[in-house]
């Protein structure tokens, strides 16, 4: 029976040895999502520049939002809620998808060629397109409203790299669960949603009673919201030593997962 390493060496390896395989995977799952409709890749576009208008109109007009400490701008209001779902979407999207990407690619299964530890790194890949997409959107809105962007704005992708690492790693958990136990993916489907009200996605922490904020500092999204914002809109920079040890918890998770998965893989094969 063949033998899978776990060594972190093998995970870093991997991604390296594959990376031709999962850049034609990630560009083949992002124009197939598009394929055959009327405006095609442009839906990339469109999609997150509707929702940031249809959750402006709802929150801000309906319901009259205004988010602490910034002005009563409507348009400031959008691009700061727009912030914390380009992150949650992010997470979310790889999460979702987890439970059933071997379910969906049984034929790579019986290829012991394949690299199926690639699967959790392809679906991050189209995730972090779809990202890069809204975040245009997102600096375009700033360049025509409000100008340029503060400086700090270039952390950005070093403020989200502790949140893809902890994706990656509870991916490959899921995945191997997924096989296993099919009923992973409805349970996660309902996590991923009540996360989304359980982080400053919608509201800022301070909106909360005090008794209440330690709370919120479980979700994994939260930490990371804040810096997004901070950097990208308030003109701060992050907490270093809170990133630091957020990025060694997130590497451990990565790891764990990746080493959950080589060791589980081996019955794939007998489950499906």
């Amino acid at each position: 029976m063949q033998r899978f390493s776990i060594s972190p060496k093998a995970m870093v390896g991997g991604f390296w040895r594959n990376r031709g395989l999962i850049k034609a995977l990630v560009v083949r799952e992002v124009t197939g999502r598009y394929k055959g409709t009327f405006l095609g890749m442009l839906w990339s576009f469109f999609t997150p520049f509707f929702m940031l208008l249809v959750y402006t109109f709802f929150l801000s007009v309906v319901l009259k939002a205004r988010w602490p400490g910034g002005s009563s701008s409507k348009a400031e209001f959008a691009l700061v809620l727009f912030v914390g779902l380009m992150t949650f979407n992010l997470f979310a999207e790889c999460i979702n998808r987890a439970p059933s990407l071997v379910l969906g690619n049984i034929n790579y299964v019986k290829k012991v060629v394949f690299p199926l530890e690639i699967l959790p790194m392809v679906a991050l890949g189209s995730a972090t397109f779809h990202m890069l997409v809204s975040f245009t959107v997102w600096l375009l809105f700033h360049l025509v409203l409000f100008g340029i962007p503060p400086a700090t704005i270039v952390l950005f992708p070093l403020a989200l790299l502790p949140l893809v690492l902890l994706t990656l790693g509870f991916s490959w958990f899921l995945v191997s669960l997924g096989v296993y136990m099919r009923d992973i993916t409805q349970v996660i489907g309902v996590m991923t949603s009540a996360l989304m009200f359980l982080s400053p996605i919608f509201y800022p922490i301070e909106s909360l009673p005090a008794s209440y904020r330690p709370l919120m500092q479980f979700s994994p999204l939260t930490l990371v919201v804040e810096w997004a914002r901070d950097v990208m809109i308030w003109g701060k920079g992050m907490d270093w030593l809170a990133w630091s040890v957020y990025m060694l918890v997130s590497l451990l998770v990565a790891w764990l997962g990746f080493a959950w998965f080589q060791k589980t893989r081996k019955g794939f094969a007998d489950v499906l």
